[in-house]
């Protein structure tokens, strides 16, 4: 389309400060989604992450045009964006009891980096087609989700707990209090750990809700779902 022309767009080119603004807006749309969705990661994080990277690779274009001696790599700096914003995600990824969770903000945060590269390197199109593609994964496959593993309303679980009573009766309050209903299958009584294995029924959002919860309760040490 004649409106997508390069020509056409070369003579949009902002300033620096309409490009923060324009990272502003974009790196805000992403974070916008993970902060109702409660992730750590949220609406200033993702800004923050956008304007950084998009300042970053506006100065490296900077440093390169104004090279006086041999040829110059625009790339060099910005190249430091995408190892240093792995620091970040990995800081993003957690280990639970036993349970990996973290991975889809990580993923988010080091697409928003390169968004962000894109919007310092005056590729507004693809910076803005990237950021709708991204929320609308992140709203949609969420939502597909959600609507299909809501079908799968059977799930065992395998607790691994302090050797105590009192845990086990903890781990049974907290998946009734979600509403979800819990048939023990096993219970291996150990000197040094109880090994309990469930069969739950119940929507998925239920037995994510009780499982994150216990989880993080004390006393249990890994909680795998099958």
């Amino acid at each position: 389309m004649d409106w997508l022309d390069p020509a056409w767009i070369e003579t949009l080119r902002l300033s620096l400060f309409g490009q923060l603004l324009l990272a502003t807006v974009l790196g805000g749309l992403v974070g916008l989604e993970r902060e109702l969705a409660g992730k750590p990661a949220g609406l200033r994080t993702n800004i923050l992450i956008c304007v950084g990277a998009t300042l970053l690779m506006d100065v490296s274009i900077s440093v390169a045009s104004a090279a006086t001696v041999g040829p110059a790599d625009p790339g060099r700096i910005a190249a430091q964006v995408v190892s240093g914003i792995g620091f970040i995600g990995a800081g993003t990824i957690l280990v639970e009891r036993g349970s990996v969770v973290g991975l889809t903000t990580a993923a988010t945060i080091w697409v928003v980096a390169a968004i962000g590269l894109a919007v310092g390197s005056h590729n507004y199109v693809e910076a803005t087609g990237t950021t709708l593609l991204v929320v609308l994964t992140l709203f949609l496959l969420g939502w597909l989700e959600g609507f299909f593993f809501e079908r799968r309303r059977e799930s065992r679980l395998e607790i691994v707990l302090e050797p105590s009573d009192a845990a086990l009766a903890v781990v049974a309050g907290l998946l009734k209090k979600h509403g979800v209903k819990v048939r023990p299958e096993k219970i291996e009584k150990q000197s040094d750990r109880y090994r309990v294995s469930y069969e739950l029924h119940g929507a998925a959002k239920k037995r994510a809700a009780a499982l994150n919860e216990v989880a993080a309760a004390e006393g249990v040490r890994k909680v795998t779902v099958h």
